[in-house]
């Protein structure tokens, strides 16, 4: 099964730069638990990534001051020269080469060769106490080099953080051309500005890039941690290990998992491990796994939440069916002339939570259930008829909606048996047709709408996932999905 998607947004250079250490979160310690869902970011990722966060650094880049120069310097046989080198501007940047690198097992490395720089300013001279001269320079700085790590760590709220460890900034050639003035105060000029210019770049490029990649850090905050889903649960998606870095790929493992609001309690089951396979034509992959759809089963199980009401007004008005005594008591006499004329109601409830199972595929869920049939009296007090146990299969469609996941169930087959009768013995397999159509209009829409509004995906800001494909393989669900930023 497969779901595509493809949305166009223009993005904000600053946020679409944190997207690929989205997947660098790590948590103070692991905790050994097995994820609930796993996430690959891959080559392909990272070069987004890199191309994104260069343009970041470039606009950081371009806010370089460099300070005005002054002095005096001896030369023979004038004497002492005064000068000054002031309204020095950046007129063009360029960072035409760089890299991003994954260090195994330890981080990321950001190379940036072949930067330029151009400036233009003003200068001026006085020597021999009485003469002035001024004019203007273009100055072009070449070969500059750029290599910085970058670490990744957890807050205080178990949500990622990212700073720089390290930092080496080289210029490497310098020219000067100067306008106006006396020829031969060039040379003299070009000795001073060559050093100070090195001087003041050098000093201000690598806080400037730590600055490009703590601006990050806001960003990063955005991060889904505890998702709320509706008034019944919500989901975790903290980390329970530390990344594996490849020389190929970020892997990382989130918890993935359903709780009651405000109840952290675990299911009877744990997450099986599973791999990601070694797909590499989307940027990000998210493995979802059954374990994370069955903790929801045990949620909403557990909240009361599996449990329905089933009406006579539920069932279309064109249904030969009516859920009154006098339907029934077609295939259970005993009904109609113990209740002759009286509405009913039905009780579902889940007896324990649903299973989910994915296969390659497919995707099957098996649920255990009653029903408890009453008859509704003039006085709206329910009088019980009988107790069914209902077990039955549906088999479902899953597709991914924006930044959820959703889907769409259709029933497949119920079986049921006599738990309790309070008008006489009855034989069951007559009602499995007014049974499966009364669930099929009533039970399947309810659930159906609810799945439809779909369950978060783990997401940083305004993240859109686009060009995304789903497939349902053994045990979890394998979401490939391009990204891009709404600004």
């Amino acid at each position: 099964m497969h779901f595509s998607t493809s949305h166009q947004f223009k993005a904000k250079v600053e946020i679409m730069f944190v997207w690929f250490f989205w997947s660098l979160l790590t948590l103070p310690e692991a905790t050994g638990t097995n994820a609930g869902v796993n996430v690959k970011l891959t080559q392909k990722g990272l070069e987004y990534g890199r191309q994104i966060g260069i343009a970041s650094i470039q606009q950081k880049l371009r806010t370089i001051h460099v300070p005005d120069i002054s002095g005096t310097e001896r030369v023979d046989p004038i004497g002492k020269v005064q000068y000054s080198f002031t309204g020095m501007q950046i007129v063009n940047l360029g960072l035409p080469q760089s890299s991003l690198g994954l260090v195994p097992g330890t981080g990321v490395s950001l190379s940036i060769d072949n930067a330029f720089i151009s400036l233009h300013g003003n200068w001026r001279v006085k020597y021999l106490r009485i003469i002035k001269d001024s004019g203007s320079f273009d100055l072009a700085v070449s070969e500059l080099s750029i290599s910085t790590t970058i670490a990744v760590m957890s807050d205080d709220t178990g949500r990622p953080s990212v700073s720089m460890t390290n930092c080496a900034a080289t210029v490497g050639r310098v020219s000067i051309k100067f306008h106006g003035g006396a020829s031969w105060l060039y040379n003299l000029f070009s000795s001073f500005i060559n050093k100070a210019l090195r001087d003041a770049l050098q000093k201000q490029i690598c806080p400037l890039v730590a600055d490009s990649i703590a601006d990050m850090n806001p960003h990063l905050k955005t991060l889904n941690v505890l998702a709320r889903v509706d008034k019944y649960a919500e989901i975790e998606y903290s980390m329970v290990a530390s990344p594996a870095i490849s020389s190929t790929s970020i892997d990382l493992g989130l918890k993935g998992e359903f709780y009651n609001i405000g109840q952290h309690k675990e299911p009877p089951f744990s997450p099986t491990p599973f791999s990601l396979p070694s797909e590499d034509t989307s940027m990000l992959y998210i493995g979802v796994s059954a374990f994370t759809a069955n903790s929801a089963g045990f949620v909403y199980h557990s909240a009361g939440a599996l449990s329905l009401n089933i009406t006579d007004d539920m069932i279309p008005s064109g249904s030969p069916l009516r859920l009154n005594t006098g339907t029934f008591g077609v295939f259970i006499p005993q009904i109609a002339k113990m209740y002759p004329g009286l509405m009913m109601q039905l009780l579902v409830k889940t007896e324990k939570e649903p299973i989910l199972t994915f296969e390659s595929n497919n995707v099957t869920v098996q649920a255990s259930s009653t029903v408890t049939a009453y008859a509704i009296q003039p006085n709206s007090t329910l009088s019980p008829l009988f107790v069914l146990n209902l077990g039955g299969s549906v088999s479902a469609r899953v597709y991914v909606t924006e930044l959820k996941l959703a889907g769409a169930v259709t029933l497949n087959e119920i079986y049921m048996s006599l738990a309790k009768s309070y008008v006489g013995p009855f034989q069951v397999t007559s009602l499995d047709n007014i049974f499966k159509m009364i669930l099929k209009v009533t039970v399947i829409p309810k659930v159906n709408a609810r799945l439809e509004e779909g369950y978060p995906l783990p997401a940083i800001g305004k993240m859109q996932l686009v060009n995304t494909q789903l497939q349902v393989l053994k045990d979890y669900l394998l979401i490939g999905t391009d990204v891009q930023f709404k600004g």
